[in-house]
């Protein structure tokens, strides 16, 4: 049968345009780490991905992977497609990894506790997938880095602290210190030891280093995180200069994350940069990662000169470019916010560029720092969930991402490597973002939509803000779509209505919406529909009638839209009296008050289960989205589907109800899968225009245990 849809280009298509267009970054791959496991193997094993170098052709991935005590290895002679070359066990927990030609030098933790401890440098030939070396390093090794010429490795001896103890905090001994190994393609040899203790302030007697970096004459360069300390030191194992990483004044961020709420007015003054990783510019500057640790982390970077002078301070200004498109962890505003933790430096066709990493917004941001001291955001990268490490390869024109979090017990998305190509076109993402609004505007989990007649598209989000109930206006004919005001809904005395678990949206017709809630009657949130002004103030409150909340659960309804005098709402799965494979579509008209229903026939899951988040009627039909809750591979069901109008004759509630036929309108994984990383779960919006116009997003929530990626495009029109 002729689908109703006429068929747009992907997204990617649909972004790129013009025939001279820029040179952008795009993720183009991803590769999950339990692909690496050798068959047999049990794949239900936690893995990840940490620290991440290439060889020097470019060709070939190395990772660390701590919980499964291995270094994995990845082919990517084509970019587009990597191939697993599996695994090789390490002598202990490896925890970095740099490279020179096709020579791999692991650092590998083999330490008893935190009092006893030990690491080697571990040498691997990448082509031979062998261990062909090793040497001792006398205490735990964090970061690594090689020269420039090959001569000798430089490790940051950690020896850290064991945070459970002295509330944290550093002062426990042995102390850490920088080893410098001189190395050849067989393996290692000398170690020189610089001790680093005396040097700082907070804790002289427990350096406790962190990162390090080499550049073109030699120099190491070293973070000292807890003590909020920098070291620069020669070739020949002289320290050259040390000076305090200083701090921040940050203003207008969130630092409270127990109220669902973004609000970005907020401030610490004097706070620690803390910084984690650090990487040179060039041989006189390098830029810092400012996690924090203990006390501090201002949420952004820094560029320094080795004489210990501040060029460049990015202060609260990375944050908001993540706020901006949705990728700002909420739970994360008491400590460190988005976490600024990787940094990679690369010149691409002689500019030069600065990666920020960001592990809890999982999102990196590329810097052009021709002007070092005002570098330019030119994109933000979704990263893929909680980013330790980056390598870029310019030479192919190429930007990796390593991805440590493995959901493997929420049942969610593995641990990734994420591959992102520059080449011309234009930005894939992000596809939906709140910059260019009068003020700073923080969002995520979007869930229903609707369309105005406005050209305007009107989005609300769940429950995950559920202190900050807003409805969005978003205009989808920007590129990408822009959030240009966020109208919080409120109770009649101007409160936030705080807990609504707002899951669709539609007009009512004077200037107003209708909103679905979804309730939990076991925390005593009643499922509801609720009439909101212009102005965002409920005017009114629907709850529902006896019959339905004899049969209710906790999934309740997930979109509605507006026909005529009747709401109706699709309810998202199975309920008490539901036949198995069989969901609810709710009615309830305006004028008479009068409830009821039609049967609707929903997919049998493969794994896990299978449900309704939107309904939009267009014409004549119903469009529902139906999608299945698993990811990536997993993934099955997310496809829109349509209802004849026609059918659509609610039936009186207790009775035996119609069931309506459903027809395909379009498969959207092809869609998601065509935006480079793995599938997401879920499929929440859908609006069309009154010009027919199909749009659909997907819900981040909230950037929680989440790669935060918010998907919202258009898929074609209606005829």
């Amino acid at each position: 049968m002729k689908k109703n849809l006429l068929l747009a280009a992907s997204a990617l298509a649909l972004c790129a345009t013009g025939a001279s267009a820029d040179m952008t970054f795009n993720r183009i791959a991803s590769f999950a780490t339990p692909d690496n496991m050798a068959e047999g193997e049990d794949r239900a094993r936690e893995t990840s991905a940490e620290i991440i170098a290439a060889s020097e052709d470019g060709m070939t991935l190395i990772y660390t992977d701590s919980p499964l005590g291995v270094v994995g290895l990845i082919d990517i002679t084509d970019p587009k497609a990597p191939k697993a070359l599996g695994n090789i066990a390490m002598p202990g927990e490896p925890t970095s990894v740099t490279v020179r030609g096709m020579t791999a030098y692991v650092g590998v933790n083999t330490s008893e506790d935190y009092v006893n401890t030990s690491g080697q440098l571990v040498v691997v030939d990448m082509a031979k997938m062998e261990i062909i070396g090793s040497c001792d390093l006398g205490g735990q090794p964090d970061s690594i880095a090689v020269s420039k010429d090959g001569s000798f490795v430089s490790v940051a001896i950690e020896n850290e602290r064991d945070e459970d103890l002295g509330d944290g905090r550093t002062g426990q001994l042995p102390a850490g210190f920088l080893d410098m190994v001189s190395v050849t393609e067989s393996g290692c040899s000398d170690v020189k030891t610089v001790e680093l203790t005396g040097l700082t302030e907070i804790s002289p007697e427990d350096p406790e280093p962190e990162f390090v970096d080499i550049n073109t004459l030699g120099e190491t360069v070293m973070t000292l995180q807890e003590n909020n300390h920098l070291v620069v030191i020669s070739k020949d194992g002289e320290i050259l200069n040390h000076f305090s990483a200083g701090t921040v004044d940050l203003t207008g961020i969130d630092t409270v994350d127990e109220r669902g709420a973004l609000i970005f007015t907020d401030e610490q003054l004097g706070r620690k940069r803390e910084p984690d990783a650090v990487k040179w510019i060039d041989d006189d500057h390098f830029a810092i990662a400012n996690e924090g640790d203990m006390d501090g982390g201002s949420r952004g970077w820094t560029i320094f000169n080795k004489d210990g002078s501040v060029v460049y301070e990015s202060g609260a200004s990375f944050e908001h470019a993540l706020v901006q498109i949705g990728h700002y962890p909420d739970k994360r505003s008491d400590a460190k916010g988005v976490e600024p933790e990787s940094i990679e430096t690369a010149v691409f066709d002689g500019t030069p560029y600065v990666f920020v990493g960001s592990e809890r917004g999982s999102a990196v941001g590329v810097y052009n720092v021709s002007d070092l001291t005002a570098p330019v955001l030119e994109q933000l990268l979704p990263s893929g969930i909680g980013p330790e490490g980056y390598v870029a390869i310019p030479e192919r024109n190429l930007l990796i991402s390593a991805n440590e979090t493995d959901l493997i017990e929420d049942g969610g998305v593995r641990a990734h490597v994420m591959i992102f190509e520059r080449a011309e076109g234009e930005p894939m993402y992000p596809t939906l973002t709140s910059e260019g609004a009068d003020e700073l505007i923080g969002w995520g989990a979007i869930s229903g939509m609707v369309a105005g007649d406005d050209g305007m598209i009107y989005a609300v989000n769940d429950s995950f803000y559920g202190y900050q109930p807003t409805i969005f206006t978003i205009d989808p004919s920007a590129k990408p779509a822009r959030i240009t005001k966020a109208l919080r809904v409120v109770r009649a005395n101007g409160d936030a209505a705080q807990k609504l678990d707002m899951e669709g949206i539609t007009l009512d017709g004077e200037g107003g919406f209708w909103v679905a809630s979804e309730g939990r009657t076991d925390r005593v949130i009643p499922h509801a529909l609720y009439h909101v002004n212009a102005d965002g103030e409920i005017k009114e409150e629907i709850g529902l009638p006896a019959e339905l909340m004899a049969v209710e659960t906790r999934f309740g309804f997930e979109g509605i839209t507006k026909v005529g005098d009747t709401l109706w709402m699709a309810v998202q799965r199975e309920w008490g009296d539901d036949a198995k494979h069989t969901v609810k579509l709710v009615a309830y008209n305006l004028e008479t008050e009068e409830w009821g229903a039609v049967s609707y026939p929903k997919a049998a899951p493969d794994t896990g289960w299978v449900g309704l988040s939107e309904i939009v009627a267009h014409g004549d039909y119903f469009y529902v989205i139906e999608r299945d809750n698993q990811i990536g591979a997993n993934a099955v069901t997310k496809k829109i589907y349509r209802i004849p109008a026609s059918e659509m004759v609610p039936a009186p509630l207790g009775g035996e109800l119609p069931v309506v036929s459903k027809e395909e309108v379009r498969d959207l994984i092809p869609d998601l899968k065509s935006f480079g990383g793995y599938v997401v779960d879920k499929i929440e919006g859908l609006a069309i225009t009154n010009e027919g116009e199909m749009f659909v997003s997907t819900d981040n929530d909230g950037v929680d245990d989440s790669s935060g990626e918010t998907f919202f495009w258009s898929i074609g029109s209606v005829e």
